[in-house]
């Protein structure tokens, strides 16, 4: 075919003309109306949208329109004769063969293959190819022709509209910005295939512009990005803070905007970027930043799709913005609530013991006073009553106010039990006398309640958990637990054995009571670092979110307050003082060892007031062992340092 005939008609007929006075006029006609038909044909194919082509066997182009020429982005003289393998990617070119390949073998066309060519700018466009079998006028098989329509905007216009769609659905399953914003981020990466999104928000208060989210090829980029911070004057995005306006940037070392110490101190290149404005209502509040397209260059598609995703995350960035603040100033105001609850209900026992005391020593001074001659202490006794009546009175007042009148708030027991001490004291002299009785009843209560300095003692934690577990094993045998025990070689410890048997039993018995039948319980010592660690693990119910920062408070239980109850020790669900992890604590902080909580809450039961059956074959999610365990549970890790005198 001659590339200055791609139509294939004759020289001839091309320049014939009629000739009605010849004896062969008419014939002269047929022929001008041929060339006629020819060149309306020619002009119809040259003007219409699809790509019209024709290839040899090979797949070498012998014919095509202007629009093919369009289409591939190469003029007319680099598509002639050339393979159509040139065009497209190693993927493309074993489909197209192999589509081909069908149409030979089986004389049928198709009009469903979808190309991906990439155009001399380096543009990737979508092509929809039909193709059917060319043959001559013997029936030999010689090519094949098509039509080539270019679906890339059409493609790109609906894969948009649909990740809107999803984008828009799926933002209220983010309450949390940071999370909706990596979400954010992560999308734009894939929509415009670049090599980084970026998300960046403003801080009013600082004038600073700060990267709250990242997507980037390189994760270590990702992190560091996120560290950053630079003045809202400065920069490509502080422009578009400044305008509102959205920029593109095809070339960012001719841009004067452009601030380069983000990319060195994030360790990324960025080459060309496009930044569209974050709004929220009459103001810019951040950022969308799209990063070195892979293929081409930013064009106004990109800048629309980036504007429509600002505009429906911004509402959104806003709203997760507001929730983190209320739930951080609610979480704020709770700790303090709880705090002045219990500096309420200590001042409330503090003042309540001393007065109780006072009130007990004036009953006796009175006794006394009235064995003496003379009635003029009476007044003053009186008024000292009087007033003491009053403080009670105010100390009730302020229990009402409380309104928990079971809840202890002193965090050292030794408190208390001196507290109580006195009281009994001045109760029992108002009743008997002073005398030796007192002295008897305080040694008591010192014996039984007082604090004694317990002796420090090198012992092998694996040794000595080993045989305390031997000792309550029978207290718990009604269990059916499936107890795992691992004692291997570690530095032995230096501390009292009687609060580390509180602790190895306290922790043991959690695990126990917090574990249904047919539960696994894993118990562990090991050699961690220079000291040895304590492990109880069970595959348990598991502890809430809001409830393991509390754990350690003490008197505080985990069950809900309805549902609480106390039963045989070691049952399931048995419930409690709330006293063992307080003590834990406060050992913790007297002989230097550190204990730590870890726990996912059952997600079958996932509230307090939710219950567990008690047993895994008669749970409705967990028919066997492995559902259980898969569930839920709690690790408690205690680390005591090496021994040393």
């Amino acid at each position: 075919m001659d590339d200055n005939n791609p139509s294939g008609i004759p020289e001839d007929l091309r320049t014939a003309s009629p000739d009605r006075s010849s004896p062969r006029g008419d014939a002269d006609a047929s022929s001008t109306c041929m060339v006629l038909s020819n060149e309306r044909y020619q002009a119809f194919l040259e003007n219409i949208e699809e790509g019209v082509y024709e290839v040899d066997i090979h797949g070498n182009y012998l014919y095509f329109n202007n629009a093919l020429c369009r289409i591939f982005g190469y003029p007319r003289d680099e598509i002639q004769f050339q393979n159509f393998s040139k065009f497209m990617d190693e993927e493309n070119v074993r489909k197209t063969l192999a589509a081909f390949n069908r149409i030979y073998r089986t004389g049928r066309g198709f009009s469903d293959l979808i190309w991906r060519i990439k155009t001399k700018t380096n543009e990737i466009r979508i092509i929809e190819l039909s193709a059917h079998l060319i043959t001559d006028n013997r029936g030999e098989k010689i090519g094949f022709r098509g039509i080539a329509r270019d679906i890339t905007e059409v493609n790109r216009i609906r894969r948009n509209n649909e990740a809107l769609l999803r984008i828009s659905l799926a933002l209220p399953e983010y309450p949390h910005l940071e999370d909706l914003l990596d979400y954010v981020s992560l999308e734009i990466k894939r929509l415009i295939d670049v090599e980084g999104a970026l998300v960046i928000l403003l801080d009013e208060e600082k004038n600073e512009l700060y990267f709250k989210a990242a997507a980037h090829d390189d994760s270590a980029a990702e992190m560091r990005v996120k560290e950053i911070r630079f003045s809202a004057e400065q920069g490509v995005s502080g422009e578009v803070i400044r305008t509102g306006e959205s920029i593109v940037v095809p070339d960012t070392s001719k841009d004067p905007n452009f601030y380069s110490m983000v990319d060195s101190q994030a360790g990324f290149h960025t080459r060309m970027m496009l930044d569209v404005p974050l709004k929220s209502k009459d103001r810019t509040v951040g950022v969308l930043c799209a990063m070195n397209k892979k293929a081409g260059i930013f064009d106004q598609t990109d800048v629309a799709l980036l504007n429509m995703m600002a505009g429906t995350v911004a509402l959104s960035i806003e709203n997760a913005r507001f929730s983190e603040e209320v739930r951080e100033a609610y979480r704020e105001v709770s700790s303090l609530n709880r705090a002045k609850d219990k500096v309420i209900n200590h001042l409330s026992h503090e003042l309540k013991t001393p007065v109780s005391v006072l009130r007990a020593t004036l009953n006796i001074l009175r006794k006394r006073l009235s064995r003496s001659s003379g009635d003029k202490w009476e007044t003053t006794i009186e008024r000292a009553q009087r007033n003491l009546q009053r403080l009670l009175e105010l100390q009730y007042q302020v229990e009402d106010i409380v309104r928990e009148k079971d809840y202890v708030a002193h965090r050292m027991m030794s408190w208390l039990l001196d507290a109580c001490s006195d009281e009994l004291e001045g109760l029992i002299a108002e009743t008997v006398g002073e005398g030796p009785v007192i002295e008897r009843v305080r040694d008591r209560i010192n014996e039984i309640f007082g604090h004694v300095e317990s002796t420090p003692e090198k012992i092998e934690l694996g040794r000595f958990i080993a045989a305390t577990l031997d000792d309550i094993r029978p207290l718990f045998s009604h269990r059916q637990i499936d107890l795992i025990t691992v004692f291997e070689p570690a530095p032995a410890i230096w501390m009292p054995a009687d609060p580390l048997k509180k602790v190895v039993v306290g922790l043991i018995r959690n695990a126990v009571e917090n574990t249904p039948d047919e539960g696994r319980i894993e118990v562990s010592a090991r050699r961690r670092g220079t000291g040895a660690e304590f492990l109880v693990r069970d595959y348990g119910v598991g502890i809430t979110p809001e409830n393991q920062p509390r754990i350690f408070e003490g008197f505080f239980i985990t069950q809900d307050t309805m549902d609480y109850s106390s039963k045989r020790p070691y049952d399931f669900n048995a419930g409690g003082k709330g006293a063992d992890l307080l003590r834990m604590k406060i050992f913790s902080e007297r002989y230097h060892f550190r204990i730590h909580l870890a726990s996912t809450r059952c997600p079958h039961i996932p509230s307090d007031k939710d219950i567990c059956p008690g047993r895994i074959s008669r749970c409705a999610y967990c028919r066997v062992e492995g559902d259980c365990h898969a569930s839920g549970g709690t690790t408690f890790r205690v680390f005591f340092p090496s021994a040393h005198r």
